[in-house]
């Protein structure tokens, strides 16, 4: 209970603008960066190899992004190497710029500059911290010291770049931005600016790093606001956020101050990334994209994409992971899964030209998931709605709605008792063994009836009654019903109201028939019982046989 230990350690700009907020959501994609092959990278319990980074990268080129920060070459060799991988096997596609990151100091710079020779299209991305507690603790300087510091960079960067005869691009951070004055981070940045003075056909980027995740975002957006207002060359600048996620709003950060100005989002997939992690970039693209705003990346195939994630990184990505999780369009809960299946065939039926099913905010189709195994998932929370979903869409199993309620309690009492998810084919294996063409105490043999002049059926039905053949005498309207007749006069049983229904359950000569029935006992209970054959009349003979049974097992 140390609460008392802790205060505020942000700061409000002088001038709150909250205009942005009048905004409900953004109408463009931002530029996208990904820093996973630095940023994730440098996080990971073991760093990835020369060849799961390259991996990576091949995998954000197919994804879409177009800036990619690939690492820290001064950092590592194998960081310095793989730039030069890179540049050696010419695998910089011409739309795609690389980023690299160098502390401001003139060693490290020096060395980047090394490694970036033969680059087309790169971002030189320079830092300095200039919060408050790295002033004071870290480097033991004053503002100004600190901002020369910064100042000495841009220069040696602009030098370095004229020599290499190259057209860099320049990235500067305020590191720890979130524990800096604004209007001394505001400083810092335009002092930035006047030494790369950016034009319209080379922009700078200031970056604005929430490096430790501090305050609500709705405050983080108001420092962001200030700083879009107040830039120098403001038309000549990208104005960048790097959102971390210590307090678990690196998402919410983002958002926010994409609506108070920023142009561009560093991040990392699955936000992956020091501590807590930074902004998840895929979240925050399919957000935009669950709004109808085209993010400009594509995460159609998010299994192949969580796959060569959790390989190469070795970390693993949360069942309830927004998009990417196992679980996330999982429904368990009898009513989530009973609106969904009445909302797929609502959709079926109106085909509308929007997205509106309940509890789904996305197609799962769009992310590359399926219905059937990835939406309505079967365990003893589960109702007939959900198991009757599962029975038509995968297997042709379309039963009347009160069997699906009585197999939905089945399939319940089954995973309830194996304390256990049941997977497709077990519930159709439940639905097999439980239902459909039930042969104890009484089997099916053969039946034979004839049409008579008055229109009704009369014939001989055959059976074994526990193993012993019977013949008996049948007539009825039809021949389900002399059936019926032959089979309650002879084996003294008694039931009322028979509910039939059938379909086909394939289409062609060969064809199966489904028939499901159900008969009512004294007390009102239904027994239901399914039969399955090319013949449809034997199929629903066997569905009514199957019925008797479980009625006489007391099902």
């Amino acid at each position: 209970m140390n609460y008392q230990k802790y205060s505020k350690g942000y700061f409000m700009p002088p001038e709150i603008d909250l205009e942005w907020a009048k905004k409900d959501a953004p109408d463009h994609a931002p530029i996208w960066c990904s820093v996973d092959l630095r940023d994730g990278n440098q996080s990971l319990v073991i760093p990835m190899s020369l060849d799961e980074k390259m991996e990576f990268y091949k995998m954000l080129l197919k994804v879409g992004f177009k800036e990619i920060e690939i690492g820290f070459p001064a950092a590592s060799e194998t960081e310095f190497e793989f730039l030069r991988r890179l540049v050696e096997e010419d695998l910089i596609p011409d739309d795609v710029t690389v980023q690299v990151l160098t502390q401001a100091r003139e060693h490290i710079i020096r060395k980047t500059f090394d490694a970036l020779k033969g680059v087309k299209n790169a971002i030189v991305h320079v830092y300095n911290s200039t919060s408050v507690a790295q002033r004071q603790q870290v480097f033991r300087k004053n503002k100004e010291q600190i901002k020369q510091m910064a100042v000495d960079g841009a220069k040696l960067l602009q030098q370095l770049t004229e020599e290499a005869g190259a057209n860099y691009r320049f990235e500067y951070s305020p590191e720890s931005f979130t524990g800096t004055e604004p209007e001394y981070a505001l400083e810092v940045c335009n002092a930035v600016l006047d030494v790369w003075k950016p034009t319209a056909d080379r922009k700078a980027i200031i970056n604005l790093p929430a490096t430790i995740e501090m305050s609500m975002p709705h405050v983080f957006a108001t420092q962001v606001a200030y700083m879009n207002k107040h830039l120098k060359y403001r038309d000549n600048v990208v104005l960048s956020l790097h959102p971390h996620n210590d307090r678990g709003c690196g998402v919410a950060d983002a958002e926010m101050g994409m609506l108070a100005g920023a142009d561009r989002i560093e991040g990392t997939l699955f936000g992956n990334g020091e501590r807590t992690g930074n902004v998840d970039l895929i979240t925050v693209a399919m957000n935009m994209f669950a709004l109808g705003v085209d993010p400009q990346l594509d995460f159609s195939n998010m299994p192949e994409l969580v796959e060569m994630y959790e390989r190469v990184t070795r970390m693993h990505v949360s069942p309830r992971q927004p998009y990417a999780g196992d679980l996330v369009f999982a429904a368990f809960s009898g009513s989530h899964q009973d609106a969904i299946a009445k909302g797929m065939h609502w959709k079926e039926e109106k085909n509308p030209d929007k997205w509106t099913l309940p509890y789904l905010y996305i197609d799962p189709k769009d992310v590359g998931r399926e219905y059937d195994g990835d939406v309505i998932r079967i365990n003893s929370q589960s109702g007939k709605g959900g198991v009757g979903f599962i029975m038509e869409q995968k297997y042709g199993i379309d039963m009347p709605k009160k069997m699906r309620e009585d197999f939905g309690y089945c399939v319940k009492g089954v995973s309830d008792h194996k304390h256990k998810e049941l997977m497709p084919d077990e519930i159709y294996q439940i639905f097999q063994d439980e239902y459909v063409n039930v042969d104890t105490p009484y089997k099916l043999h053969d039946f034979l009836l004839q049409k008579e002049p008055d229109g009704t059926r009369k014939g001989t039905v055959d059976i074994f009654v526990n193993g012993e053949p019977k013949t008996f005498l049948a007539r009825g309207n039809g021949r389900l019903d002399a059936v019926s007749n032959a089979l309650q006069a002879n084996l003294d049983i008694a039931y009322k109201d028979l509910t039939y229904s059938e379909h086909a359950l394939e289409i062609g000569q060969n064809s199966r028939a489904m028939a499901y029935i159900g008969i009512t006992n004294d007390d009102g209970h239904i027994t239901w019982g399914a039969g399955m054959d090319t013949d449809i009349i034997t199929a629903s003979i066997q569905a009514l046989i199957s019925a008797i049974n479980r009625m006489k097992a007391g099902k």
